[in-house]
Order: C-alpha cells, then structure tokens, then sequence
C-alpha cells in the first residue's frame, strides 16, 4: 500500500507542540555524564523521567490535544510494542476516553502492566499481524480514533520538542544520537535541529538484530530485514516505512547500528555512572557514542525510555544477556 511521503514538522508546529504540551510532559534536563575514558563530550536526555517512563507521552499528548472530543468521541488505539502504548493510555485517561492498543506478543510484562494500569485494554496479536497495523494504519473490527505511532504529523511534532529543549540546553551541539523504531523521534528531533542548530547532525542508532534504516540507507531504498526479539525492543521493525523513508533519508546523517553486547554495557553504564535505569532502545545511543570515538562534540545520546522489564535488567547489571 503506498503512502504520501510525511513531510517534516514546521519550527511554528513545533513551538505550538511545545507550548501545548506545557504541563503534560516534563522539560527534561541535559545531564553531563563524566567519562574520562571517552573522548567526547557526553551529555544525556533523559526521556526515561517522563509520567510514563518514556518519550512517547509528547507525541501521543500532541496527537490526541490536536484531535479534539469529536474525533475521540469514540474512543482512542494505537499500534505499539509498549510505550507508544502507555502514552496514549495515560493522554487518553486525562481526557476521560477509552483506549485499546495492538501490542505484539513479545511485548515485555512490564510495559503490559503499565498499560492496564493506565486504564488501556492490550490486544495482543503475532509480530506480523502488529505490524500490518503499522503499515496499514488501522486493524480491522476497532473502531476509534487511530494514532499512529511513528508516521503521523503531530506524533512527530511532538517528539521533535525534544530537539528544542536540546538546542536551547546546549546551542552548541554538534551531534545528537537518537534511537531509531520508526523514525519518528529521530526525524522529528533532526527537523527541530535542522531549524535551530542547523550545524548538529542527528544520527539514529540501530541494534544489529533489527537494522531497517542501514538496510535502506545501503540500498538506496527500503527493504525488508531479518527481526531478531530481543531485549532491546522499542526500536526495529521489518523495514522502514515508505511514508517515512524520504523524510529519515533525507534529514538524518546516516545509521550507527551496534550489538547487543555493546547495548547491555552502555545500560550497565547508565545505571552504575549516571544512575539512570534505561530500557535496551534508550541505551542504544550512548552504545553508539562508545563504539565511534571520530563522532564530533558536544555529544547529545536521547535515553528514550526506562520502561526494562527487571528479569532482563538484573542479568545485564550482572554482565549477562538475558
């Protein structure tokens, strides 16, 4: 099925994303983290504090504040392995309409609490059926307002918020280092740079076991890979959605991918140096940080989220792979 290539958000929706979500998502710091070891300059934003644990509540809450009561008159859903998931729960619990969400059947037991405890309904469904939700932009016998999680415009306008507070922290960043699922944070955050450092680039980062923008990036278009579970599971999909492939090529300075060995001891690090609990996507671009020293600083690495299930925490703290 094609689709209209998503355009990138304006500075103006942006700013009116950024003012809109006043009080419902939190003006996350910048934390510099001290590594002797590492050449570069290294500073965190830690998305991981948000209400929900993650990023997601800016783009959900910018999405469902857009839609207005009409359109979620008969209730909300989403298509999410997690946190997508819970921040269109917890938007749509403040604005007193019911919400459903299509998880696919390794969606970690934490993000699945949350959930329910936000007051959603999880439909759990096989990874390939989740996602011909993603690519179709709707499942059959729900009715409700669809947010999509990645390729809808106030989603990536609210994400791209990030890139506001990021350039005003530290006007001169160089690079900024932003986990890749969809390309709707990494876009939308490489749009706000774009507009207001214009002289930082915005790399995602990627897991060896789930790697759709390097695939695209070295064919010259999407293609469809080999997804491998894993613990890292908030980033990754079978190929990179033509809808956002001509913005992701177009905006972003090209895909850093590493392993899951490099992910586990970048979330050690976080947790035992900044005392931050990252989930295996949020550690993602601190990996990345480590393993290319030639990266120009100042260095900004997005934890995304925080939401790890702790039987897969517990061994990566012990030096493991769950």
């Amino acid at each position: 099925m094609s689709r209209t290539p998503i355009a990138p958000p304006t500075l103006a929706a942006i700013r009116a994303a950024a003012e809109r979500l006043r009080g419902l998502a939190l003006r996350t710091p910048l934390i510099p983290l001290e590594l002797p070891e590492c050449r570069h300059e290294i500073y965190l934003k830690p998305e991981n504090l948000q209400p929900i644990g993650s990023f997601k509540v800016r783009g959900a809450g910018n999405a469902m504040l857009l839609a207005g009561e009409e359109r979620l008159a008969d209730g909300v859903y989403t298509a999410s392995a997690g946190n997508m998931a819970q921040g269109v729960a917890w938007a749509a619990r403040r604005l007193g309409v019911p919400c459903r969400v299509i998880v696919p059947e390794h969606a970690p037991k934490t993000k699945l609490k949350a959930i329910d405890r936000l007051g959603g309904e999880a439909i759990k469904v096989p990874f390939d059926d989740w996602w011909r939700v993603i690519v179709e932009h709707r499942h059959p016998g729900i009715e409700g307002h669809f947010i999509h999680p990645v390729a809808e415009p106030a989603v990536i306008a609210g994400n791209a918020t990030i890139g506001l507070e990021i350039a005003a922290d530290l006007p001169a960043v160089k690079t900024i280092l932003v986990p890749f699922g969809g390309g709707g944070l990494s876009c939308g955050i490489a749009a706000a740079a774009r507009a207001v450092v214009p002289a930082a680039r915005v790399y995602a980062c990627e897991v060896a076991t789930a790697a759709p923008l390097a695939a695209a990036l070295a064919a010259g278009k999407p293609v469809a890979i080999d997804y491998a579970p894993s613990f890292v599971d908030g980033i990754g999909g079978k190929n990179v959605l033509d809808e956002m492939w001509p913005v992701a090529r177009r905006l972003l300075a090209g895909s850093l991918v590493v392993g899951l060995e490099e992910v586990a001891a970048a979330l050690r690090l976080l947790a035992l140096r900044a005392r931050l609990v990252a989930e295996g996507a949020g550690a993602t671009p601190l990996a990345a940080a480590l393993a290319n020293p030639e990266l120009e600083g100042p260095v900004v690495c997005v934890v995304s989220g925080g939401n790890l299930d702790a039987d897969k925490l517990i061994p990566i703290l012990g030096g493991a792979l769950p």
